[in-house]
């Protein structure tokens, strides 16, 4: 549903709100959007999944069953997402009878890389040089113009580093195509960058955009680890990715909460990584940091309402928690909570795995730096009680 098409007529409290996907990320909006007088249904192939703990009705089902999808637009008055691995053809069936945002085309568009990259190369939009694979030797063809090192990932329904492999020399290349398992993919030029940052932007089907202020990331294995907000980044470079965040947004004519994930390099250059048509693992920190959370935006943008005010009240960091933290069995949480600035965020999966997010730990400081290590401390309170005496 493009602008120009999009209903005047906004949606109230005490009407449905629908997500597509049963993760933490809809949790929290289902969480948010009951706080604002809404009634939130949850549509997700798992019957046990975090959302579906808070929401008010859940039909557990699989994307490409036509029929629960009818059932599902039939009890809602407009439609979200919470995630990217959807297929694209459960949105168009849905749009067909209800406001889905962001639009199908926005997921069709940013959930294959090649179509992303595309669009942002010919929008005149800043990227690492790419090149699309689909045989083998166009992957040599892309190392032979790109160079080594190198990066190759999967085109579609990668995150958090799967579906990625890096080539150091041409030689790895056929070890490397066969991570793709016969499926497309892109080759991007390998980034010596100073630091990751993500910019989370609303927009309303009126137009309306607001930007928040850009959150740094630390990642440990791929997976996103600690974010902090204000960024440590330079003025220029930080007005630079808003302007690209807005005027990104307006070209795709997204409607929703977008992100896009940046790489600042060593001379203060910005380049787009790449966008998540949803909220953002970096964004749980606007709970606490943020007068309107990225998830209100959410409930707001879908809703046709005014958007919140997103200036931030003190710098604010956040850490990931891990299933790692539970491999000897659940975390102390009285000794991670010493720190009382600490706000705790549970999403009620199980079984703790290694690398599967279980939650997050949030916190206020008077500057970034404060409030990045109030948080690390006290995930790290959760090893110091494990370490064994005198060790």
């Amino acid at each position: 549903m493009s602008l120009a098409s999009a209903s005047n007529t906004p949606i109230l409290p005490g009407q449905w709100l629908g997500v597509l996907g049963g993760g933490q990320l809809g949790r929290m909006f289902a969480m948010v959007a009951q706080r604002m007088g809404y009634r939130v249904c949850v549509f997700t192939p798992e019957s046990d999944g975090p959302a579906s703990h808070v929401a008010a009705r859940t039909i557990v089902s699989s994307f490409d069953d036509t029929e629960a999808l009818a059932d599902f637009a039939q009890q809602v008055d407009a439609i979200t997402l919470e995630f990217e691995n959807i297929p694209v053809s459960a949105l168009e069936t849905l749009a067909q009878s209800k406001p889905v945002y962001p639009q199908p085309y926005v997921l069709a568009r940013t959930q294959d890389r090649i179509l992303e990259k595309t669009f942002l190369s010919e929008g005149g939009f800043p990227v690492t040089p790419f090149a699309p694979v689909y045989s083998l030797a166009d992957l040599n063809d892309g190392i032979s113009s790109l160079g080594c090192p190198s990066v190759l990932k999967t085109a579609g329904f990668g995150y958090d580093g799967k579906g990625q492999v890096k080539i150091q020399e041409p030689s790895q290349a056929p070890k490397a195509y066969e991570h793709l398992f016969g499926q497309p993919g892109i080759l991007e030029q390998w980034v010596s960058y100073e630091l990751e940052f993500s910019v989370i932007a609303a927009r309303t089907p009126r137009g309306e955009i607001a930007c928040y202020p850009p959150i740094e990331n630390h990642h440990q294995n791929h997976i996103l680890d600690v974010s902090v907000t204000p960024a440590a980044i330079p003025q220029a470079s930080i007005q630079a990715a808003l302007e690209i965040t807005r005027q990104v947004v307006e070209t795709l004519d997204a409607v929703g909460v977008i992100c896009l994930e940046f790489f600042l390099t060593k001379d203060h250059q910005v380049l787009i990584n790449e966008i998540a048509p949803r909220p953002h693992n970096s964004g749980h920190l606007t709970i606490e940091a943020m007068p309107t959370s990225q998830f209100e935006q959410q409930v707001r943008t879908m809703c046709g309402l005014p958007l919140g005010a997103i200036e931030p009240s003190r710098p604010a960091a956040m850490a990931n928690l891990l299933g790692d933290l539970w491999e000897e069995g659940a975390p102390d949480w009285p000794a991670l909570l010493q720190e009382p600035h600490i706000q705790l965020h549970l999403y009620g999966k199980a079984p703790a795995k290694p690398g599967r997010k279980m939650g997050h730990l949030t916190t206020l400081g008077e500057t970034a730096e404060q409030a990045r290590q109030r948080v690390c401390q006290a995930r790290a309170h959760i090893l110091w009680k494990r370490q064994p005496a005198g060790g």
